[in-house]
């Protein structure tokens, strides 16, 4: 397929099929001229502290000063940052990045095995680590390479008073600080202020010089550091900002941040997107807290809200936030897992605001679609945003025909250089001719927007029928007594496999003849579930996404 002939009329006007990749030399010049820009505008805050773009330039040189000066640390070495959404997130990475350092991101909730291959497979020499958290850490430092421990409490980013009276309620009335004795160890605000009194030397970072090492989840095999550059990062913010069209007014906008910034998918929107936009971002601790989460959102007159499918579902079923004031929301963003139409329609009647849906991973920085905020298309993942090239693929690697499932593959500047340290997984990522082969199967409708069927290891394969869980899921999904639910398969004497649904009712609950039968109206019969089992909660990973391979483990047993 010609490309760039059939996409040159399918988009909105105003939005580029290119984008000018020379407008930053990088993250940090992205970060800089925002923090010179928007000076005294709020960029980040939570658990009461609030940090200006100002703020964020004195705090960010303080630590990379530190950094310099206070350790044997040298640009392109490792620091590990393992902390949940705080105002000292966004300090320490970009302190970090302003010193030449790549950023690994950490999940906090590691287990001891999970942080200790990390670690190591990244090669960190430093670890910014939340208190709460430390006493893992304390078991995991002697295995690894990592020489210099920094340990931030919740409320370090408040007013020293504040801060000491917070970080003893946390500790010793809440009881949410194990104890830890991590030998060295340095805190946030001391070596914040240590740094003020050292001089900070400005390290040019190039393009292609690594930003961050970010892991995926491990899903086939062991986790792996996807290598981002700053390039990628740039290129990914860049070419997003567009396909919001005029929604992202500089300096005006008050966006909520539910999702992890550690995450890739939050990483980009809010230390990238709306960090360049001069946006102010209210960052979210414990978004599963739906009533303190619901709390701090009635003292934000929000304009912008990035979450996913399963945060849509629980805030729109809570009263207190079906009462909240949307007059000023314009634009919901949705990543990270498939966005259901029952959902998406629950949350425009709730909130008045429709969702745009985009695609993307961790390998792609992570946008590679997203649904134009003036044509949304609800079902679909969108048009690839400017300067992406898609295409799908048989299982011979040969281009599929319009309208045709195939395996979505990518190319843009936004595409990861590669795994850190593992060249022959890198090669298997890619196509001959250079594109990322995603492992989702999607199709390309005639007006260019593309749907996602499955993912290619998660369909199930009944009698020779493929069913892919998302149909099944979002059929299901869309009965009035059901609040989520997972497709598996599972092994079958003679179909070879047979659709099994998870689910959680609502609390008036639903009976497994009143599923099959509303199924049947709904569903091929080869693609009506055989089995259902009830659960109080499905598991999910941090950033909310339902755990399918893990109820496909247990289904399996």
């Amino acid at each position: 397929m010609d490309f760039e002939q059939f996409y040159q009329d399918k988009y909105p006007a105003g939005v580029p099929r290119e984008i000018d990749l020379d407008k930053y030399k990088s993250m940090v010049d992205v970060f800089e001229q925002a923090v010179k820009k928007y000076a005294d505008r709020p960029a980040f805050s939570a658990v009461g502290a609030t940090l200006t773009y100002r703020d964020l330039d004195t705090q960010t040189r303080n630590f990379a000063s530190w950094l310099q000066n206070k350790t044997d640390l040298k640009p392109g070495d490792r620091i590990a940052v393992q902390m949940p959404n705080l105002p000292q997130y966004p300090v320490v990475v970009f302190g970090a990045m302003r010193a030449g350092l790549i950023v690994v991101n950490t999940n906090p909730l590691y287990t001891e095995r999970e942080m200790e291959h990390q670690f190591n497979d990244s090669g960190a020499k430093a670890l910014v680590v939340l208190a709460n958290m430390a006493g893992t850490a304390e078991k995991v430092i002697p295995q690894t390479g990592i020489e210099h421990v920094i340990v931030t409490e919740i409320a370090d980013m408040n007013s020293p008073i504040k801060r000491t009276l917070m970080n003893a309620v946390v500790k010793h009335v809440k009881k949410m600080v194990p104890p830890f004795n991590i030998p060295g160890a340095h805190k946030l605000p001391a070596v914040l202020s240590a740094g003020a009194r050292e001089k900070f030397s400005p390290v040019e970072c190039k393009t292609d010089d690594i930003a961050v090492l970010q892991y995926t989840g491990g899903t086939t095999g062991v986790a792996k550091g996807a290598m981002l550059t700053h390039g990628n990062l740039v290129a990914n913010l860049l070419q997003v900002r567009p396909m919001m069209e005029d929604t992202v007014q500089e300096g005006k906008e008050v966006v909520i941040a539910p999702l992890p910034l550690y995450h890739i998918y939050s990483f980009t929107l809010n230390c990238g997107i709306m960090l360049e936009a001069g946006a102010h971002n209210i960052l979210i601790p414990n978004p599963r807290d739906i009533p303190a989460f619901v709390k701090e959102l009635k003292n934000h007159k929000f304009t912008a809200f990035l979450g996913l499918n399963t945060l849509f579902v629980a805030l729109c079923n809570n009263e207190e936030f079906q009462d909240l004031d949307f007059s000023a929301l314009k634009l919901t963003s949705s990543g990270g897992m498939a966005l259901t139409s029952d959902t998406a329609k629950m949350w425009e009647r709730v909130t008045g605001c429709a969702i745009s849906e985009g695609y993307g991973m961790t390998e792609t920085s992570p946008v590679v679609t997203f649904n134009p905020h003036s044509a949304i298309q609800l079902g679909t993942i969108g048009l690839p945003i400017p300067s992406t090239v898609v295409k799908t693929i048989d299982e011979e690697g040969n281009e599929t025909p319009l309208g045709e499932p195939g395996e979505l593959c990518v190319k843009g500047p936004q595409v990861m250089r590669g795994y850190w340290q593992r060249p022959e997984d890198t090669r298997k990522s890619f196509t001959d001719d250079g594109f990322l082969k995603t492992g989702d199967i999607a199709l390309i409708q005639e007006d260019g927007y593309i749907r996602i069927v499955d993912r290619k290891k998660d369909m199930i394969i009944v009698s020779g029928f493929n069913v892919f869980p998302n149909e099944v899921e979002d059929v299901v999904s869309s009965h009035p007594k059901v609040v989520e639910c997972a497709a598996v398969g599972v092994p079958d004497a003679k179909s070879g496999e047979a659709v099994k649904v998870f689910l959680v009712p609502t609390a008036d609950g639903v009976t497994e003849t009143e599923l099959k039968e509303f199924c049947r109206e709904r569903l091929t019969a080869y693609k009506v579930p055989r089995l259902f089992e009830f659960r109080d909660e499905l598991p999910k990973t941090n950033v909310g996404k339902i755990l399918r391979r893990q109820l496909r483990d247990e289904a399996a047993k």
